[in-house]
């Protein structure tokens, strides 16, 4: 049971991740614009993870000797957010969903390059499976793709690259610093990214505080950064930078589901069973790895 934990992990965190364009939805839907809603969502994300820190460790948060790493997981924590926005301008939101999720195969085929190493046979039938399932779960078979802007099609790729780098980035650890001071480090250097490239101004000008964004932002902060951070830099190292990529793709079958709860939208069939072959496809790398490891558990006799 064990040896489940940091999976089950990694495939929570990314659930998380899967609610967060709904709530994206529900902000615009009330008029605010997708820029301020990202923006709620690190800004409250690192004052709750300021708040964590202080309730639990009480005493200043210092680098210790990991700063490139934080810096680069802060970076990619931000920029993720950053190109993803300005993919939904320009492409349709099934088809942005499609090329983040890229992010499996570039994710393990960064794993792949950092260790040298050819991708496992399990990795390659479980990333052909996925590819399969997500386009029949985004919906993406009938739609149009003439006339769409190439800038859509660079900044969905930059995403999937970035998610990939953030993914890579969290399976190194930083000798000396806990969770929750990586999580604060982590969630003040996204946040100033944001803060620079999308609407600091809903700070002073009291947008933030307005009822309806200031419960968007506290749900936005709490699963789109405290949690998959946290659970990120506890399960990734445990599980590999490839595995998580894989599993990751949890965040696609729970978009759609949250999408058809909360925003009535319809599902078909199709979607259903792209779904479906997307969790088995999310079990074989998984399976594979366990098995492995309890291989190398068994003592010998």
């Amino acid at each position: 049971m064990k040896l489940w934990i940091y999976p089950l992990m990694v495939v929570f965190a990314a659930s998380c991740y899967g609610t967060l364009s709904t709530m994206v939805k529900l902000a615009i839907g009330q008029g605010y614009t997708a820029s301020e809603a990202v923006s709620s969502q690190y800004i409250v994300g690192f004052l709750l993870a300021l708040v964590i820190y202080m309730v639990t460790q009480r005493k200043i948060p210092r680098l210790y000797g990991g700063f490139k790493i934080i810096l680069l997981a802060g970076i990619f924590t931000a920029t993720t957010g950053i190109v993803y926005g300005q993919a939904l301008i320009y492409l349709p939101a099934s088809l942005a969903v499609v090329m983040l999720f890229q992010f499996t195969w570039i994710g393990t085929l960064i794993d792949c390059i950092i260790r040298k190493r050819l991708p496992s046979r399990a990795e390659v039938i479980s990333l052909v499976i996925l590819f399969a399932g997500t386009l029949l779960a985004a919906g993406v078979l009938d739609v149009d793709l003439s006339g769409i802007d190439w800038r859509g099609w660079v900044y969905g790729f930059a995403a999937a690259i970035s998610f990939s780098l953030n993914m890579n980035i969290n399976t190194k650890q930083v000798e000396g610093m806990n969770t929750t001071t990586r999580l604060l480090w982590v969630s003040f250097i996204a946040a100033l990214m944001i803060s620079v490239f999308q609407s600091p101004e809903i700070m002073w000008n009291g947008k933030l505080f307005t009822e309806s964004l200031l419960y968007l932002g506290l749900g936005l902060g709490l699963l789109g950064i405290i949690i998959p951070i946290y659970f990120f830099v506890i399960a990734v190292p445990k599980v590999g930078g490839a595995v998580s990529s894989i599993l990751s793709a949890m965040e696609l079958p729970v978009a759609v589901m949250v999408s058809v709860l909360v925003l009535s939208e319809a599902l078909t069939w199709l979607q259903v069973i792209g779904i479906l072959i997307i969790l088995i496809g999310m079990c074989i790398p998984t399976i594979a790895d366990i098995r492995r490891k309890q291989k190398q558990q068994k003592p010998i006799v």
